[in-house]
Parts: C-alpha cells; structure tokens; sequence
C-alpha cells in the first residue's frame, strides 16, 4: 500500500474559519490518476513554518510516504512559509517541478509569477509543494504528475501506476 501525505496549511482552514477544500482537491485528484492502491494520509496545519517542517519530518521519516504533496502557503505573503519549509527538511531540490507549474499557471493568470511552488527530496520521499485554488492544483499536477512515478523509481520508492487514460506517466524505455 503506497502512502501519500496531503498537507494543507492554512490558518484560517486549520482554525475551523472555513473548509479545506484544496486538500479535498488532492486526494480527489489523485484517486483519479493512481491505479496503484495508496492510502492518503491527511493534515491541515496552521501556516508556521517549524509546525510545517514537522508535519513533513513525520510523514516522510514517521509514516513512510513516497509522495507528500501540499497546497497554500506558497505566495508571497508573510505567513506563506511552505517553500521554505519544505527546502529546510529536504536533502535535495527540484525546481524543476515549481518552473513547469508556474509555466503551466501563466496559461491562466498573470499573477502565477508571484507563485513559489517547488519540489524536494527527503529520503525516499518526494514532496511537492502545490499553490491552493483547487482549479490551479488540478492544472499543476496535470503538468507535473507524469515525472513523479519516475522519481519515486529513483528514489527507491514504491512503483506507482496510474489510469494511463488519465495521466501517463512517463520512464525511460529499458
């Protein structure tokens, strides 16, 4: 059974001001994509940067998950602390995935150059750090999810197979 995180990071959300509905967006997402059997383990944490770092230390060195994906907490607001989070708890950095997502985002809205989305690896695990408007989580993963079966392959995680008439992903022929 693969684990995935999903972390959503909002003050407002994880105060009960409002539902998560990006973390929902995820996982609903997700349930479209894998056809692998995965289990989502969910947190919704205030925008605190240690608070974040300890919520990915768990699930990734805890709990085993090969992906932990988050949303919010990637803008440039003074309480959007996720990048730097995740960029603190990860032993190597891809930012790769953040360039395509704000590319992607740019199809949509002038604003996604004010985005800081990135991705990074702890271990065996890949975390992707997604912005918050479930409409623009769908588009980003849309772009980025076909490289992440390969990367988890690389980091020596579980193989994961997705619904190929949804998403393919992409490995290198052998």
């Amino acid at each position: 059974m693969i684990k995935i995180g999903i972390i959503t990071t909002s003050d407002r959300a994880s105060a009960g001001i409002y539902e998560d509905i990006s973390g929902k967006a995820i996982e609903s997402t997700l349930k479209e994509y894998l056809k692998s059997e995965w289990k989502p383990l969910y947190r919704l944490i205030p925008d605190e940067q240690k608070v974040i770092e300890q919520t990915m230390i768990e699930l990734c060195d805890q709990e085993g998950c090969a992906l932990v994906v988050t949303t919010g907490g990637t803008g440039p607001a003074l309480r959007d602390v996720t990048p730097e989070a995740t960029e603190a708890v990860c032993e190597k950095m891809l930012p790769g995935f953040g360039e395509l997502m704000r590319q992607e985002s740019l199809k949509y809205v002038p604003t996604a150059i004010l985005s800081r989305q990135t991705a990074g690896i702890r271990g065996k695990s890949l975390i992707l750090n997604l912005p918050g408007k479930p409409k623009s989580i769908r588009e980003c993963l849309d772009a980025v999810f076909p490289a992440i079966p390969y990367c988890v392959d690389l980091i020596e995680g579980p193989y994961i197979e997705t619904n190929e008439e949804l998403i393919q992903a992409f490995r290198p022929k052998k």
